[in-house]
């Protein structure tokens, strides 16, 4: 039914397979167009939309337990004004 097609990257001027199982692929999720980058240029364009890191490491701070005293790490600059959990104090709170 399908067989694989050689496409043209709009990006980089490459040329890349579009494969039977990827036009397959397309068609079931109802995608209309084929790909107009290249495999490599898609990936690229997907991590510049995220800031530019293929994965960001999330920034974490250091914090004392509100509740065991225990210190701890969180995701969040604490304030002061509001309590931080562990983790074993926060799932055991919820």
């Amino acid at each position: 039914m399908y067989e694989d097609k050689t496409l043209t990257c709009r990006d980089c001027g490459a040329q890349f397979v579009f494969t039977a199982s990827e036009q397959e692929f397309y068609a079931q999720k109802g995608f209309q167009n084929e790909p107009a980058r290249c495999p490599d240029c898609r990936k690229a364009r997907k991590a510049n939309r995220r800031g530019g890191f293929e994965r960001r490491e999330r920034q974490m701070y250091d914090a004392v337990c509100s509740s065991c005293g225990e210190p701890t790490k969180v995701p969040f600059k604490p304030s002061g004004d509001k309590p931080v959990y562990c983790w074993a104090c926060y799932s055991a709170k919820k």
